[in-house]
């Protein structure tokens, strides 16, 4: 018996997070015909959800309902602004941005004419996909292409009690019902260490990490790491490393919890985030049974084109792994699409592509961290520029920030750009572009910035490193 027409499709999406939405609005620009299937109430997937957006937007509440970013700018010392703060107050401006981020996709879906078709899906044979709907029944869907872009959902150790109701995962502290006085966070990954500065900010909260590793967010450049672990605890972060939990109990009164550590320390508080990375959403998919390989915590396995092991069935995002951003997930899914409809538009990921971590204070990378450029080339230079030193950085009230750039000693080629501080998110598009050119840092050199500007940081940055250069030359000689 033959498919209805209507249930034909040139792609069918599983998943409406940023992959998938921008791999459905890539197809369907070119005209063909696209359905999105999406399990979940709300639209977006993680990234609108409890990921992305809801973090971002909470560390802007507890800047601003603290003050942090006011206190003894104008010469007082402001007070904290959150002693009666409600867990209502604190969530509403998340929640507005998430309302309007559910409501630009469900717009940009309409506008690109894809199907949405809410429910469960699973794949009955390679071009097949069986939707368990959300109103009730099935639908069969034929598929000539299938993205995959189901992304993932916070890792739960089987060590860890995730049933005491004062234990989080980064998903249910969304949802928190009070404020609290004392705060763990186990992990000192990008999660961890987002949630544990968001909550020190507010001023009210005790807040400790707990790092295995010798240090928290081991892959950023280790100067800029150490630099923010002092951040940290100038905020009143506690970070203990090398260490590990190795005991969970409710203290006495039952609300809360007791933890003792290897080192045989033990800490109490109102609630413990434990943020141990994520895992891929492919329970049942069927992906096995129709050929689909996998990895560890079911990423799936994908080649540079996002196919994986069946040809014409590609995936895009959380759902493959590294690097799990937003960013890169929709351009993954806009390359995918694009490779699998032959068209010529995007036809491959960026050379270079930033990180951004929403602490307190922000930190962003693109390249080789100065480690990295030592291992890979044999003559390696480094230019710094500080905050404080630059007008913008004295007007914002930021005498920790720091810009870092790792360049070729010959040829000045830039390998890496590393800053801590306010609008470091933004400001690393200036060192990506031009790592994206294979340009030099003689382009910081040769631009006229705006003043006063965080950007003219580039320039002395770059300045620092050619007066390094100087200075090895006239040893040298």
């Amino acid at each position: 018996m033959g498919v209805e027409q209507a249930d034909k499709y040139d792609l069918v999406v599983i998943g409406s997070g940023p992959a998938g939405e921008k791999g459905a609005a890539q197809a369907a620009y070119f005209g063909k015909r696209v359905a999105l299937i999406e399990r979940n109430k709300e639209l977006g997937g993680a990234c609108a959800v409890t990921g992305t957006l809801p973090s971002k937007t909470l560390r802007e509440s507890a800047l601003f309902l603290s003050g942090l970013r006011q206190r003894e700018i104008y010469g007082v010392s402001t007070s904290v602004k959150t002693d009666n703060l409600s867990v209502n107050a604190f969530m509403a401006h998340k929640d507005r941005v998430v309302r309007a981020e559910i409501d630009r996709i469900q717009n940009n879906l309409d506008r690109h004419k894809i199907e949405l078709i809410k429910g469960s899906a699973t794949l009955v044979d390679p071009h097949t996909v069986r939707v368990t709907l959300a109103a009730g029944g099935t639908r069969d869907l034929h598929a000539e292409v299938i993205l995959i872009a189901t992304g993932s959902s916070p890792w739960r150790p089987p060590n860890i009690p995730f049933s005491d109701p004062d234990i989080d995962d980064s998903d249910k502290v969304l949802t928190l019902d009070r404020i609290p006085l004392h705060f763990i966070v186990l992990g000192g990954g990008v999660i961890g260490c987002e949630y544990a500065s968001i909550f020190a900010a507010l001023g009210i909260s005790q807040v400790t990490i707990i790092e295995g590793r010798d240090r928290i967010l081991g892959f950023l450049d280790p100067e800029i790491g150490d630099i923010l672990t002092a951040s940290f605890r100038r905020l009143g972060i506690d970070v203990i490393v090398k260490d590990r939990i190795v005991k969970y109990e409710k203290p006495h009164g039952g609300r809360g919890v007791k933890v003792t550590l290897e080192s045989g320390r033990v800490l109490i508080a109102d609630r413990l985030l434990a943020a141990a990375g994520r895992s891929s959403n492919v329970e049942g998919m069927n992906l096995d049974g129709v050929g689909v390989k996998m990895g560890e915590r079911g990423k799936i396995e994908i080649n540079e084109h996002y196919q994986t092991s069946v040809p014409h069935i590609y995936a895009a995002g959380d759902v493959v792994g590294w690097p799990s951003l937003a960013a890169t997930s929709m351009e993954q899914g806009r390359v995918a699409m694009c490779h699998a409809f032959q068209l010529s538009y995007k036809t491959k990921m960026a050379n270079t592509f930033p990180y951004g971590l929403y602490t307190i204070p922000e930190v962003s990378i693109c390249g080789l961290s100065e480690e990295e450029a030592r291992r890979k080339h044999a003559d390696v230079e480094v230019g710094r520029a500080y905050y404080r030193d630059n007008a913008r950085g004295q007007i914002v009230n930021d005498p920790e920030g720091i810009l870092k750039l790792v360049f070729d000693a010959k040829t000045k080629k830039l390998y890496g750009v590393h800053i801590l501080g306010e609008r470091a998110t933004e400001l690393v598009h200036l060192g990506q572009a031009v790592m994206t050119l294979d340009g030099t840092i003689d382009y910081f050199i040769q631009t006229v910035f705006n003043y006063p500007t965080l950007s003219e940081i580039y320039k002395y940055a770059a300045y620092d490193g050619l007066g390094r250069l100087a200075r090895r030359a006239t040893t040298a000689s």
